[in-house]
């Protein structure tokens, strides 16, 4: 067996050497070409791993496109009204119930710490199947429901938009941590966007049947569930991104928002305009494609890097212009802080805090001579730093908290408030045709005004205004609109004021996520914002409420009605009172937000002052 094996081992070694001598007798590759092949299978490779996270961004642009169900209640309320021969203010329960599925929003979270993010997903896809479906039936005459049973499914119908929303914050806050601010603003603008997509598709079909719309609200979303499923159950591993890969991130993000800014002129222009079926599903179909193409600018902009690095350019980005509070930043800004409260700690002779230009910070105040009410409520318990983590308990006795709801009560709330009374209002005016035109301007500036609250991410580099100040100025239109409401009663006043109420509303609604992340910490968000938003509800039941007395006080039984029961207020007077009543509470929610500015403003010039002293200098 020896000799046998000695003559193997010879035989190998001749093939072995012979094999060498061969290759190296051939012509080596040019060493560009070797790193040229290097650079190709790495940008492969790269590109495999992040396609993946864009199409799981796109998949939640659709989740956000398609759930909102709750902004076309409009486009149905009257049939529902009719249906169920109830009043007014009976009406404004149903709607209240679907603003209550807020309240239960902590529920996701509890179901996320037991399910994976897919079966939550379609536990809230069923939840709108069950109560929209059940809804259709009733209207189509098929089945016989109580009040009640139509309140609950109302209430379930809510809960699943709710769980839908979750699920989209917990994909952009997991795939994107750099960018999860530009994440999140996109993807919430398009849930603003629902209500015209709805009606362009309700158009395409039978632009006639107002229970079309509770058939796609049980319908549509479940589709998209199935559709989202595989992005979702194939997501990223979660990467350190370098900065230069930040950098093209926020790239993405920016062409992303411009293609969305198209896509909602596409829905302003053509989204109610036409009442034949045959054009609306090219419209629709149009739309469609909009929704679609977000999957083709990753990949663009991947092989423009690709063919920047082929060709060997020197060209450097110096730095982003994209300057975000995120979470790294926060916690950057609180151990600066920490440093310079120690320093001055030991530095007793100073007679003020470094972080406290002014000294009105809580913690290094100096003796003022004013006591005005004012000053007071501005150096009360202010907030130091941005991004500090608050719990419920602790959030909940803070002033800056209830200055924050109280705005959000007063001025975002009011304009779902009045978008979901949009479909009587125009009615009492003698506009019953131009019903799904308002519903899909409501839409669309609302989904303009969502788009608009990442402005300040983007011209942070360029000019530089508080969060809380942007919040202000995004009240402002909201007082401005139900006055011009009240003062006119023309088609051209009720759709600028719809304009406006939605441009604001929608602002409002995608800026509160950053908002409260900066003021009361980015890891108890989710709780923190659950709380907030517990105002809608509220809000929905009060000021729907009044809106429903003042309706049912000036309406009257039509003879010539088919059923006679139903009180039918026609006139100028059905919402006058009402829009005097919600301009002045705008109002008062515009001022609150003025003082939450103002008791704010210094914690974010500090952040900001600490964030451009440490960026490295480039010559």
């Amino acid at each position: 067996m020896r000799p046998r094996r000695d003559a193997d081992r010879r035989r190998f070694t001749s093939s072995s050497s012979s094999s060498s001598s061969s290759s190296s007798s051939s012509p080596p590759y040019p060493p560009q070409a070797v790193r040229f092949r290097r650079l190709v299978l790495k940008l492969c490779l790269a590109m495999a791993g992040q396609s993946r996270k864009w199409m799981l961004l796109v998949a939640t642009i659709w989740i956000q496109a398609f759930t909102g169900t709750n902004f076309n209640f409009a486009a149905y309320s009257s049939l529902l009204k009719s249906s169920l021969n109830i009043s007014q203010v009976q009406l404004n329960y149903l709607a209240t119930a679907s603003d209550m599925g807020k309240v239960f929003g902590w529920s996701s979270g509890l179901a996320l710490l037991h399910f994976p993010l897919s079966v939550v997903m379609f536990m809230a896809a069923f939840m709108g199947f069950f109560g929209y479906g059940l809804q259709w039936l009733l209207l189509r005459n098929l089945i016989t429901l109580p009040y009640s049973l139509v309140f609950l499914l109302c209430l379930l119908s809510g809960c699943s938009i709710c769980w839908f929303n979750t699920v989209c914050f917990v994909l952009c806050i997991r795939n994107f941590p750099a960018n999860r601010s530009l994440a999140l603003s996109l993807t919430v603008s398009f849930n603003g966007v629902s209500a015209a997509l709805y009606t362009l598709a309700a158009n395409s079909i039978n632009p006639s049947s107002s229970e079309l719309y509770l058939l796609l609200n049980a319908l549509v979303p479940l589709i998209t569930s199935f559709v989202a499923l595989i992005p979702i159950l194939r997501q990223p591993a979660l990467d350190h991104l370098p900065p230069d890969a930040v950098h093209r991130d926020s790239l993405i993000f920016l062409i992303l928002n411009f293609l969305a800014i198209f896509t909602g002129l596409y829905l302003l222009l053509f989204g109610s305009s036409v009442s034949d079926a045959t054009i609306a599903r090219r419209y629709f179909a149009g739309a469609i494609f909009l929704l679609v193409f977000p999957l083709c600018i990753p990949g663009t902009v991947y092989a423009r890097d690709w063919f920047r690095h082929a060709i060997h350019s020197r060209f450097r980005m110096e730095r982003s212009g994209f300057i975000l509070v995120h979470v790294d930043d926060l916690e950057l800004h609180k151990e600066l802080l920490t440093q310079s409260n120690s320093i001055h700690s030991l530095n007793n002779d100073d007679s003020e805090s470094l972080l406290c230009d002014n000294g009105s910070m809580h913690g290094s105040l100096t003796a003022k001579d004013s006591d005005g009410c004012c000053e007071r409520m501005i150096d009360r318990d202010q907030l130091t730093v941005l991004g500090e983590e608050h719990p419920a308990s602790v959030v909940v006795r803070r002033l800056d908290f209830w200055l924050y709801y109280i705005a959000y009560f007063c001025g975002g709330t009011i304009g779902l408030v009045y978008s979901n009374n949009m479909g009587q209002i125009a009615q009492s005016l003698g506009l019953t045709s131009d019903i799904s035109t308002l519903v899909t301007l409501y839409s669309s500036f609302s989904f303009f005004g969502r788009l608009l609250s990442a402005g300040p991410d983007y011209s942070r580099s360029k000019f530089y205004f508080a969060r809380t100040g942007w919040l202000t100025i995004g009240l402002i239109p909201t007082p401005v609109a139900f006055f011009l409401l009240a003062a006119s009663d023309s088609a051209v006043a009720l759709k600028t004021g719809t304009a406006l109420i939605g441009l604001s509303s929608g602002f409002i609604f995608a800026a509160a996520v950053s908002v409260t992340s900066e003021l009361f910490g980015p890891n108890s968000v989710s709780v923190n914002h659950n709380i907030l938003i517990t105002n809608i509800p509220i809000g929905s039941l009060l000021y729907g409420f009044l809106a429903a007395v003042v309706y049912d006080a000036n309406a009257h039984h039509p003879t010539n009605s088919t059923v006679s029961d139903i009180a039918v207020c026609m006139g100028r007077q059905c919402y006058f009172w009402t829009f005097v009543w919600w301009a002045c509470i705008s109002i008062i929610g515009l001022a609150s937000s003025v003082l939450l500015f103002m008791r704010t403003k210094h914690a974010y010039d500090t952040f900001e002052n600490k964030r451009i002293s440490t960026q490295p200098i480039v010559f």
